[in-house]
């Protein structure tokens, strides 16, 4: 905020020469990504559900620093590091949004419910639509741990690429009962039953419907530092050092669920090699012998195991 003008830029940046020491904010999004120190932060939230995180946010302000008010739709825990920042939350009403800057997505002024100063080590919890603004007392680190469910346009429009891309759907409106009418230009209820019943039953047909939501909910929101294994692994060399007490680390924001009897990863379906095995890998970020059991006798498991490894979804720890 400059001279009562909002300004927003885009990274990467080299250097932050002609900011001055008051009034600004570096954001940077999806930090537990690529630094496994602060994806540590993430681990006490896995009592929720995996699939409902988005990622780790950090922000660095100095003095007067903030993004203005404004709503987001997600949950977000707000954990002060350093510094101190002063949060206000409004009550979820409707509000005017407007964007002072086409980066920026403000509310009106509004009467806090919540006005607190952050120390380090308080974490702030807003819901999904309450209005809120941060400013910054003294120069801070702010860590975000956000949890955004899909709406359900985002919904509509994934199941109707999967129903595409699978040739779903390909049966006709047909009315064997139809009879001759006297308005031809009317559109009865009944048909329209019809046609939102032929929508309703592709979506009802379970083991379509959890396909295309295990591939859509294990789809990435931000980028992977995947890195594949150079030299491969070869089968031998992955049981060997398992069974000599290594361990296996998760790439950090992989997404791996587990959804009725299959198994899911990065939007790609698992073959159920070992159901409790695969389990396993879903329920830990870092597992050895003990927790892949018998597994590791798989054959069958073992190869989907190297070529997880091998595609830089997993690594041996360090």
């Amino acid at each position: 905020l400059t001279n009562g003008t909002w300004q927003a830029s885009n990274g990467p940046f080299e250097h932050f020469d002609g900011l001055g020491e008051t009034g600004w904010s570096l954001l940077a999004q999806a930090v537990n990504h690529w630094h496994m120190p602060a994806a540590e932060l993430v681990r006490p939230f896995r009592v929720l559900p995996d699939w409902r995180l988005d990622d780790l946010m950090i922000s660095f302000s100095v003095p007067g620093g903030g993004v203005g008010p404004h709503i987001d739709q997600y949950d977000v825990f707000i954990i002060q590091g350093m510094g101190s920042r002063r949060w206000r939350v409004g009550d979820k009403l409707p509000m005017r949004q407007f964007c002072p800057h086409p980066a920026l997505l403000h509310v009106d002024p509004f009467p806090p419910i919540i006005d607190e100063d952050l120390q380090p080590g308080d974490i702030l919890y807003i819901p999904p639509g309450f209005p809120h603004d941060g400013v910054t007392h003294e120069t801070a680190l702010n860590y975000s741990v956000g949890f955004r469910g899909p709406n359900g346009r985002d919904l509509i429009s994934s199941f109707a690429d999967y129903v595409l891309e699978n040739d779903l759907g390909g049966e006709h409106y047909s009315d064997p009962d139809l009879t001759c009418r006297e308005h031809p230009g009317r559109v009865e209820e009944y048909e329209l039953e019809r046609l939102r019943t032929m929508m309703i039953d592709m979506i009802r047909q379970p083991e379509d419907f959890k396909q295309w939501f295990g591939s859509f909910v294990t789809t990435p929101r931000h980028e992977l530092d995947i890195a594949p294994a150079e030299p491969p692994y070869e089968e031998e060399e992955v049981v060997d050092a398992l069974l000599g007490g290594e361990k296996l680390s998760r790439l950090s924001g992989l997404r791996v669920l587990h959804i009725g009897d299959s198994f899911f990863v990065h939007s790609e379906q698992l073959d159920t090699t070992d159901a409790e095995a695969l389990d396993a890998l879903c329920r830990y970020t870092s597992l050895g012998q003990e927790e892949l059991g018998s597994g590791l006798q798989n054959p069958a498991f073992v190869s989907e195991l190297t070529r997880l490894i091998n595609q830089g979804y997993w690594y041996f720890e360090e």
